[in-house]
């Protein structure tokens, strides 16, 4: 016993104040590493993104047209494109169809997406096989075959939607031109869009509402709660942040949409469908001034960025508060 307090008594404190050996550097190959991994991507990002973005900025500060882009040798011209279109009156409204047109596509989109979601989860394993399947396939298809096979539908002739309406007693929609009218048009490449957007914020949603608590909603349906109520109060702001980021990307994707309206109507009948996109090609192309083209894609762009900016600003703001 003595012997082990004398040990003990022996034994040296530990010195917190002593310092700790300097570990040695990583080899240069080792740190170099990460970033020659990376550098393939960030080229060829720079490459696809940044280069046609720079190259689009500079034409549109420029004298371009089909003899500049032949023989080269274009002139600066400052802002002069800019005023151009910014006293148009039509390129205003462009710009406010564009936005029509984009918040009746996304709110569509959000509200289905979420009611599929919903739908997905309620129903049994296989159903849900099927669903999901579905989605999938109507997502995968290409966006051209798509439109090939929404104009086929609608077509006046034998399209299988007069057809239909006219074996249900329309008799009116026999041989009718969906295409001729504006209105008619706009649906129509609305329901192609939707229908093509659905299943990304569908199963994108499904999978997010597969993470919330199972307990939660338990303990509020043993609470009373119903099923809106538990959406509203529980699942939602759980995943608000999913939710911003699809809404997000489907501004995005709404906002710059191009084949679908060329290949349909090309902007017309009309105006109807005319969206800044396809002015800024019409104007390119139609008349050869690619630095208008080049002026309205680049508002385009400032557009899209300002609103996002502002939704990002607003989401963050709402997260400090909470």
């Amino acid at each position: 016993m003595a012997v082990a307090e004398a040990q003990t008594t022996a034994a040296p404190a530990p010195e917190t104040g002593t310092p700790v050996p300097a570990r040695r550097g990583r080899p240069l190959w080792a740190r170099v590493l990460p970033y020659l991994l990376v550098a393939p991507t960030v080229v060829g990002t720079a490459y696809l993104l940044v280069y046609p973005l720079v190259r689009n900025l500079l034409i549109s500060v420029q004298k371009f047209g089909i003899g500049q882009l032949i023989r080269g040798g274009a002139e600066f011209v400052g802002l002069d494109n800019y005023a151009t279109i910014l006293s148009d009156d039509k390129f205003w409204s462009v710009v406010a169809r564009t936005f029509v047109f984009t918040a009746i596509n996304v709110s569509l989109i959000m509200v289905l997406g979420t009611l599929v979601a919903l739908l997905i989860g309620a129903l049994g394993k296989w159903m849900r096989f099927a669903v999901m399947g579905g989605l999938v396939v109507a997502w995968a298809i290409p966006v051209i075959a798509a439109t090939t096979v929404f104009q086929w539908l609608f077509q006046s002739q034998l399209g299988v939607v007069n057809w239909v309406l006219v074996a249900l007693g329309f008799e009116q929609y026999d041989g009718k031109a969906w295409f001729a009218d504006g209105n008619s048009t706009f649906a129509i490449i609305v329901m192609l869009i939707v229908w093509q957007s659905v299943p990304f914020a569908a199963l994108t949603l499904y999978a997010a509402m597969t993470t919330v608590p199972r307990e939660l909603h338990e303990s509020a349906q043993i609470d009373g709660a119903g099923a809106v109520k538990i959406f509203r109060l529980i699942t939602f702001p759980i995943l608000r942040p999913m939710f911003g980021l699809i809404l997000c990307l489907e501004v995005i994707w709404v906002f710059k949409c191009f084949v679908q309206i060329w290949a349909i109507s090309q902007g017309g009948p009309g105006d109807a469908t005319l969206t800044l996109p396809v002015y800024a090609y019409q104007i390119a192309q139609a008349l050869n001034r690619y630095d208008l083209g080049a002026a309205i894609s680049m508002v385009t762009v400032l557009i899209l960025a300002v609103v996002l900016l502002a939704y990002f600003r607003q989401m963050f703001k709402e997260e400090g508060e909470l």
